[in-house]
């Protein structure tokens, strides 16, 4: 696919997401998709492939919240990476305003997200979300 395919697909991601849609980035990932936290913090580490990703991040992150939203404010695309200003807005179960900030970089191949690296708000991350444990590798 060409940049401005790839481009076109996660947008159609984030429109779906900010209507509260977001099996639309489930969907659209590999079966060998990984998402990588990178830093030194609680997250940092990587999930893979999809069904991990599914099963042991998003899933249990999403139970954390009574709403939640995430909109894209700029997408870039090169080759067959996408980079996405995003934000999230939500509100906890425990009534914590989820302000977020976001910066994913997204790798396509063949139409499938095969990755994904987001970089984030680590300190509200740790200050108002439980931990989310990688499985062992």
């Amino acid at each position: 696919m060409s940049p401005i395919e790839n481009k076109a697909l996660i947008r159609g991601i984030f429109e779906q997401m900010a209507r509260g849609n977001g099996r639309a980035l489930t969907d659209a990932m590999s079966d060998e998709c990984r998402w990588t936290f990178p830093g030194e913090w609680s997250w940092s580490g990587t999930w893979e492939p999809k069904s991990t990703v599914v099963h042991g991040l998003l899933r249990p992150l999403l139970t954390q919240f009574a709403d939640y939203r995430s909109e894209a404010d700029l997408i870039l695309a090169d080759d067959d990476r996408v980079v996405v200003q995003a934000r999230g807005i939500g509100t906890t179960v425990a009534g914590e305003p989820y302000p977020q900030t976001y910066c994913f970089l997204f790798r396509i191949a063949d139409g499938r997200i095969t990755e994904v690296i987001e970089h984030c708000d680590t300190a509200l991350v740790e200050r108002v979300l439980k931990t989310m444990t990688r499985p062992a590798a």
